[in-house]
């Protein structure tokens, strides 16, 4: 079952909030536990995993940028479903976003919803899309899925929002370099 989520129901001190870089953040979240991951899976995966190490937050929040061909920039959308977009093992007879031997499914369900936000499908890889093709996500990032992964195994309620920054298009790369440091009043206006 998916329930919406209040953030006023959890003190701000057993949240963490996850960014990917301090430009998605801004100066809207001073004063809140902060992560800020880099780019990427790799680097995503070791930011929050030493995170938890420190501190085991009561919820993970993941606020980042990302493009869609399906909602518009500058368009809050809330990701509750993801997929390793990347992850392409289908010469070996599995099919395309399978990881390979670990009983995790194609689209990973774990995610909390915000009231009064579209929900999307999250694909998560290492490299910035701009070929969107027919897939089985319409939002593209680089680090949401492992975060997922990470608190779905370690039993942690997540939200993720990404703000629309780009059409995950030819000029997504130009598109982002301007919408990425609107994201943080966007979240802001969402969230509290």
């Amino acid at each position: 079952m998916i329930t919406p989520i209040t953030l006023h129901d959890i003190p701000l001190t057993d949240i963490l909030f996850v960014f990917a870089l301090e430009a998605e953040a801004g100066s809207a979240f001073i004063g809140c536990n902060l992560v800020f991951t880099g780019i990427g899976k790799v680097n995503a995966a070791i930011a929050l995993t030493r995170a938890l190490q420190r501190q085991r937050p009561r919820l993970i929040v993941n606020l980042g940028s990302a493009g869609s061909q399906r909602y518009g920039k500058g368009e809050v959308v809330c990701c509750n479903r993801f997929v390793q977009r990347d992850m392409d093992v289908t010469p070996l007879g599995f099919a395309r976003y399978e990881t390979p031997l670990s009983h995790i499914p194609v689209v990973l369900e774990h995610g909390l919803v915000q009231s009064g936000v579209p929900l999307g499908i999250c694909g998560s890889g290492d490299s910035f899309e701009t070929g969107h093709v027919e897939a089985p996500y319409d939002v593209v990032d680089m680090e949401a899925y492992v975060l997922a992964r990470i608190a779905l195994d370690e039993g942690i309620p997540l939200l993720c929002l990404k703000y629309i920054s780009d059409d995950a298009g030819n000029d997504a790369a130009g598109d982002w370099a301007v919408q990425v440091h609107l994201a943080a009043e966007a979240f802001k206006r969402v969230l509290f």
